[in-house]
């Protein structure tokens, strides 16, 4: 730790995105990734999401959170690039048989990316909002890309 500095980084606790639709958002991070309802606001046009050790907090743009940021996310800009969810079991196939039950596809192929463990494969989809979402598994010596 630094000697000017009297805190350590843990973890990232949560990322907020902001979306068109909330109950879509909410399905979507509930049915298909599998995160949990932990709390909802009405009055904020918000809801929390377990997603494992983190959480994933959405807003919908026409809340009372929302609405400050401007325009929805959508084909020319985006809420963020996207958020990386560390998953396991990790099996490609058996992940992509999931995703298409619920006509979710993925973008591009799985390829070894650096994260919080060191590399690892990943891969990559988007939310409704268009919103990047990678599900990374275990670290390991691959040597894929």
């Amino acid at each position: 730790m630094s000697s000017d500095r009297p805190f350590e980084i843990q973890r990232i606790d949560h990322v907020v995105l902001r979306v068109q639709d909330l109950p879509r958002a909410v399905a979507f991070y509930r049915d298909v990734l599998g995160c949990t309802v932990a709390r909802e606001r009405p009055s904020l046009g918000m809801v929390h999401l377990h997603a494992g050790a983190s959480m994933i907090d959405l807003i919908g743009i026409d809340g009372k959170l929302g609405k400050p940021g401007g325009a929805a996310a959508g084909a020319e800009g985006r809420n963020l690039e996207h958020v990386c969810l560390r998953v396991e079991p990790f099996d490609v196939e058996q992940l992509r048989a999931h995703l298409q039950t619920h006509g979710v596809a993925l973008s591009g192929k799985p390829e070894s990316h650096f994260g919080a463990e060191g590399d690892g494969v990943s891969v990559y989809l988007r939310d409704p909002d268009g919103n990047g979402v990678e599900l990374k598994g275990p670290a390991s010596d691959c040597g894929c890309s």
